[in-house]
């Protein structure tokens, strides 16, 4: 009997070999493993085709101690696959991955935020890789690379797409890696040599400590493949990753038609697809929910909000959102959806999991990265992705991606200059001034600023947000410098030290212990330097 011995939340995996030849394994057998754990639960673990006679199961478990496997083929005389037995011993992990020290993410009991499965509270900060599977990313030396920038930069999950990619239709062969495309022609089977080189890629994700939040597909793969396809390609994905600590998405730009189909130009034939969509994407959801024994969170990335792409949000663990990629007009846009999602009962955690690429359209910079950060983070959003023109496609320096089914390409710029970009480095600033308290506990407070009338020409507002009697965030745009700012309903028991944070720099401007007029008011005046600020005030110890 084979023994394998991993530590919490690591991938424990089994091969086992079939001892009876099959004309086409993926569709005429199906693998699984019964596994009792410690605690007294059997969990139904589904296996994997890897390739010719090979099959495999991967396990991961919190909870240590002696695992007990049996195995279940479809084809029960298979001695090779069925009834066999494995252990697998679980020992506690000391390290500091906090992917393997709390556990998986999960939405948190309140719905307002992300949680470990331990209950430390997961800020989202992502980057956009959709296309990082392919091998224009190439493996080792580029892909660890950017992965290593990343965390250096305080990232903690990357949102990638699993082989059926936005932007391009199947089987392009910009889709495909060292291994192939996802799938074989006409979608007859998967392809696991694809696979092999995806798994060194995510595995190294998550040694990194970096999150995989998985896209099963494109949302217009429904039409492609269908939906018995999209099943089975779900319960590869679920057998193959579903020990990894990450988040599945079911399918991104979930209810859009492809690009060159009558039906995205026709208003009354779009609506009635994307009900058909909301339907069966809503199915697709409760099923990858029946078939995953580790319960990992699960979301859908949207044309606008996640929420209104299936029939029953209760179905989502994060509410995603995509807001537009026009700049500063996209700001103002943002927020107002990002407080409409956050206000949505039943609650559900938001992220704007798709805005304003950086350098998209020759705009959307830096400045705009720090805007809609701030601006997501301090109106309930708990966390934030952000994204690069150049990375999300992976732009090769010699293989550009090139030019989408509508025959417009969204820029050429080399992914490794893209991961230059500065709001990348500033997002992760950011992140970093704001994990110091207890952000999750965190709820806006518009009372605490004079309001902005509704009419008045500016294209942000301030905003406000943190945890009455310990600290104030205030996030101040660039026509706040000359005014100052005005800060409202301060507690008159309790003292603060105030200071401005640059976030662009991370630089610290120390103003000392406040003095509040009568009332509560305490006024800033200008702000040092025009551009726009972070304004910080802790209580004073």
């Amino acid at each position: 009997m084979t023994t394998v011995q991993v530590r919490q939340n690591e991938v424990a995996e089994l091969t086992f070999e079939a001892a009876v030849a099959y004309e086409d394994p993926f569709n005429h057998v199906r693998l699984e493993a019964f596994v009792s754990t410690p605690g007294g639960e059997t969990l139904r673990v589904p296996g994997y085709w890897a390739g010719d006679s090979a099959w495999k199961i991967r396990y991961a478990s919190p909870e240590t101690s002696e695992h007990r496997v049996i195995t279940k083929c479809s084809i029960r005389r298979d001695e090779g696959l069925d009834a066999r037995a494995a252990t697998v011993v679980v020992e506690a992990y000391e390290g500091d991955n906090p992917l393997y020290k709390h556990g998986a993410v999960r939405a948190a009991e309140g719905r307002s935020c992300l949680e470990h499965a331990d209950g430390t509270p997961f800020f989202w900060l992502a980057d956009t890789w959709w296309m990082s599977l392919t091998d224009r990313l190439r493996w080792p030396d580029d892909f660890r690379w950017l992965a290593e920038d990343r965390v250096a930069k305080g990232f903690t999950a990357v949102q990638v797409v699993a082989g059926l990619y936005p932007d391009m239709g199947p089987f392009d062969a910009r889709g495909a890696n060292e291994g192939g495309q996802s799938w074989e022609a006409d979608f007859a089977r998967i392809n696991p040599a694809f696979f092999d080189a995806a798994d060194r890629k995510l595995a190294y994700l998550v040694e990194q400590g970096l999150m995989p939040c998985l896209v099963g597909c494109w949302g217009y793969y429904l039409d492609f493949a269908g939906k018995d396809k999209l099943r089975r390609h779900w319960e590869y994905l679920v057998a193959r990753y579903g020990a990894y600590p990450l988040m599945w998405c079911v399918a991104g730009e979930a209810n859009m038609p492809y690009y060159q189909w009558d039906v995205f130009k026709d208003a009354g034939k779009k609506a009635a697809y994307m009900a058909r969509h909301k339907a069966e994407w809503t199915e697709m959801a409760a099923y990858i929910r029946s078939i995953d024994p580790f319960g990992r969170g699960l979301t859908i990335h949207p044309t606008e909000y996640g929420h209104e792409m299936v029939e029953d949000a209760s179905v989502l663990d994060l509410d995603m959102l995509q807001t537009g990629h026009s700049g500063m007009l996209t700001v103002e846009r943002t927020t107002a959806r990002i407080q409409a999602a956050v206000a949505r009962e039943p609650k559900t955690p938001v992220i704007n999991a798709e805005a304003c690429y950086e350098g998209i359209g020759g705009t959307s910079l830096a400045d705009v990265q720090r805007m809609l950060f701030w601006n997501c983070v301090l109106n309930g959003a708990c966390g934030h992705t952000y994204g690069a023109n150049g990375i999300w496609q992976v732009n090769d320096e010699e293989q550009p991606y090139g030019a989408s089914p509508t025959g417009i390409a969204w820029g050429h710029v080399f992914w490794k200059e893209a991961a230059a970009l500065p709001g990348s480095k500033q997002v992760g600033l950011n992140k970093r001034l704001l994990a110091r308290y207890d952000w999750w506990r965190f709820e806006r407070h518009p009372e605490w600023l004079n309001p902005v009338p509704d009419d008045a020409d500016v294209y942000a507002r301030p905003y406000a947000a943190g945890i009455p009697g310990e600290v104030r965030i205030v996030y101040a745009p660039i026509h706040t410098v000359f005014p100052g700012l005005t800060v409202r309903e301060l507690e008159p028991d309790v003292p603060y030290r105030a200071f401005l944070f640059d976030p662009a720099t991370g630089e610290e401007y120390d103003l000392g212990r406040i003095v509040p007029e009568a009332g509560g008011t305490w006024p800033t005046g200008s702000l040092p330097v025009f551009h726009d600020w972070v304004l910080v005030l802790e209580r004073a110890r």
